[in-house]
């Protein structure tokens, strides 16, 4: 979904795994959709972590957990780290998550969820331990993910840390535009650079 993206204070969903695959974030089963709706793959993050085999819910998968709720995101290191499906940030981004913080992402996937307006947040080993531990201490505390100023604080601690990320990325998601959408704001200079390099 196109949304701007400025500043996001939220509670965590946090899941302490590394290596976490994108056939785990999306089953392969799924990548023959004949659809790209948002609720379906948000239906079926991380489908055979959250659900049994007949359908059933894993109670105490952290996804069924009230306990755990907002639209960011803590995960262990080396996240998406597989296949280069983008369905995996179909999913993430249909389940209503908007960030995702993490000690490391694997390249592809890290691009295919900034394609898709969620915002990969690396941080330091020590700053993910510190997010973990405080939200097992307190599933309300809330962290703040600064875009413009490329800033990630939680707010229990008042530690920051700087993160990076692709200055063509940043604007776009500042400005809630797809490539697409970036290239027909800019119709008019690409044509005028066209005329002067004829």
């Amino acid at each position: 979904m196109k949304q701007k993206f400025d500043v996001i204070k939220s509670t965590c969903v946090p899941l302490p795994l590394e290596n976490v695959d994108t056939d785990q974030i999306i089953p392969a089963r799924f990548l023959k959709a004949t659809t790209r709706e948002e609720s379906f793959f948000g239906d079926n993050l991380f489908r055979d972590w959250r659900y049994h085999e007949d359908g059933s819910i894993v109670e105490d998968f952290v996804l069924n957990n009230p306990t755990y709720k907002g639209c960011i995101l803590v995960a262990g290191k080396n996240f998406g780290s597989g296949s280069s499906r983008e369905h995996a940030a179909w999913a993430i981004a249909g389940y209503g998550f908007r960030v995702v913080i993490s000690s490391f992402f694997a390249d592809i996937h890290k691009n295919n969820e900034l394609n898709n307006f969620v915002l990969p947040v690396q941080v330091s080993e020590d700053f993910l331990s510190e997010l973990f531990l405080t939200i097992q201490k307190d599933p309300n505390a809330e962290v703040t993910v600064d875009l413009p100023q490329q800033t990630v604080t939680n707010l229990a601690t008042g530690h920051s840390e700087q993160f990076e990320i692709n200055g063509y990325k940043k604007h776009c998601l500042m400005n809630g535009l797809d490539d697409i959408d970036f290239l027909v704001a800019n119709k008019d200079k690409i044509t005028t650079w066209e005329q002067l390099n004829k």
